[in-house]
């Protein structure tokens, strides 16, 4: 088992996986942002003063009039 962890990290694949780590954080990052950034204030927008833990508040939603014709 020590052998195969030595060949392991000869090969260069400790390099890999770190490139992978710091992709994978990074995206983690770009998600996160564009949720709280964008999704949520839209989402926001839409369910404004919904109270959510109250079942039949909810159930009957309308999507706010932004204009009126």
């Amino acid at each position: 088992m020590i052998q195969e962890f030595k060949d392991f990290i000869a090969k260069g694949n400790v390099l890999d996986m770190a490139v992978g780590i710091i992709m994978g954080t990074a995206f983690t990052a770009i998600v996160n942002s564009v949720v709280e950034d964008l999704l949520m204030p839209i989402i926001t927008g839409l369910t404004a003063g919904v109270d959510f833990s109250d079942p039949v508040s909810y159930t009957h939603l309308t999507l706010p009039t932004i204009c009126s014709v």
